[in-house]
């Protein structure tokens, strides 16, 4: 690891600087380091930092600039390695560590150690109940330089999390509130392959990830659904028994509990689903009242069920799945075509008695096919905006694309971001 950073250069400038690139790049000083393998490049900034203090034979002041995370630092490094936050500079803290334990003093000045007198008329109440007697740990930060300080520092210098991670803390959270009762989402579009079946199969993980509960997803599409083949992928897809749907509705009256109803359905970790029939035949036969029975069912042992409704709003089980849903997520592409079918079909909802769905629908437009730059994406976002709750936008992601198992762990940072956003609006729509 090497760094030609002169005394000269903290002397003129006051301060290292110190920035991490989207492109992988480290540099202290402007010059690039190269951390050794294994090693975090904040870690690594930190040991050349060190290196300089034991050779200048006092702390070095480093402004750190990550642009990936989009956090900015400042603080000393002495030549054992320590590291320490700059008092004044924003989003530091004062001298006292954020997680001790330190008495604060009376109005009067003296230390709340201090013997004192009881008070007079002592109260029992809710107030007394409510008093705090231990700190709140403070959120750890565990990306950027400021994981790196708190690693560093053994705690000691803790920023808190960064304004993106506060921003990833709270989706997290309205994504596992607790519910009271059972709902249901329907996903649909009026034109296959712009990824409804896909966004099904990430949210649903995602809820999976970060619920307490168990959610279950149904393949209610007409036309051979591949939901669970998306979850699973088809080499195991084809290993396991092939239960689907059609099976449910054949033996639903002998369905008396849970653990009878796993057996019909299928496993993606805690994600739970009921397969699409894959004979065409059978397929397109699911009825209205079918469906109800599922839905019934389904809710008496789950508080998230998403439904994969296949394309279209006419197929005979809809008028069973849309009285029943809490909320929509319309599935749409960049394409022009697909725009206007997921306009038509909010349009359609509000003509046809479903106003409040259409209303409150959240519209996903994954851009799967990369159309050209002839396409005004941005134009096609603001008007299919105007017609629902909250649009949300999908990148391109190969691991998406290709058609096979839906994983979370291959999928973009930003197609994980996108389902984030989509799954908490979703429960946003239930409380």
């Amino acid at each position: 690891m090497h760094c030609g950073i002169s005394k000269g250069t903290a002397m003129e400038l006051g301060s290292t600087r110190v920035e991490v690139f989207a492109d992988g790049r480290v540099t202290v000083g402007g010059e690039a380091i190269s951390p050794p393998e294994g090693t975090d490049p904040y870690s690594a900034a930190i040991a050349v930092l060190a290196d300089y203090a034991k050779s200048s034979g006092a702390p070095v002041l480093a402004d750190a600039v990550d642009h990936v995370k989009g956090q900015e630092g400042r603080f000393h490094v002495h030549p054992d390695g320590r590291a320490e936050a700059v008092a004044g500079f924003p989003g530091a803290t004062d001298s006292t560590p954020a997680n001790s334990a330190v008495a604060p003093s009376d109005p009067a000045g003296a230390p709340s150690n201090s013997p004192k007198a009881a008070p007079a008329n002592p109260s029992y109440g809710s107030a007394h109940l409510e008093t705090q007697f231990v700190r709140p740990d403070r959120p750890r930060p565990t990306t950027g330089f400021r994981g790196a300080l708190y690693s560093a520092t053994g705690g000691f210098v803790n920023l808190g999390p960064s304004a993106k991670d506060q921003d990833e803390a709270e989706l997290e959270r309205r994504i596992s509130r607790p519910l009271s009762g059972s709902f249901n989402t329907a996903v649909l579009s009026l034109k296959g392959g712009i990824g409804k079946t896909s966004t099904t199969v990430g949210v649903g993980m995602i809820l999976a990830e970060y619920r307490g509960d168990h959610p279950c997803a149904i393949d209610a599409n007409p036309d051979s659904g591949d939901l669970a083949e998306r979850a699973l992928g088809e080499m195991l897809y084809q290993k396991v028994k092939p239960r689907t749907i059609t099976d449910i509705v054949r033996d639903i009256e002998k369905i008396t509990s849970l653990t009878m109803l796993t057996d019909y359905m299928h496993h993606a970790n805690r994600l739970h689903l009921v397969a699409g029939e894959q004979d065409p035949a059978l397929s397109d036969a699911l009825t209205a009242a079918e469906y109800l029975k599922i839905k019934h069912l389904v809710s008496q042992y789950y508080s998230v069920t998403l439904t994969d409704c296949g394309t279209g709003v006419s197929h005979p089980a809809m008028a069973g799945v849309l009285p029943e849903a809490t909320n929509l997520v319309i599935a749409s592409g960049y394409a022009v075509s697909g725009a206007k079918r997921a306009r038509n079909t909010l349009q359609w909802l509000a003509d046809h008695g479903y106003e409040n769905l259409a209303r409150n629908a959240i519209v996903v437009v994954t851009d799967k096919d990369q159309v050209s730059s002839r396409v005004n994406k941005r134009a096609i976002e603001e008007h299919l905006a105007g017609f629902c709750r909250q649009l949300i936008t999908v990148p391109h992601d190969r691991g998406v694309a290709d058609g096979d198992r839906i994983s979370l762990d291959k999928i973009s940072g930003g197609t994980r971001r996108a389902y984030k956003e989509i799954a908490a609006a979703i429960v946003d729509g239930y409380i």
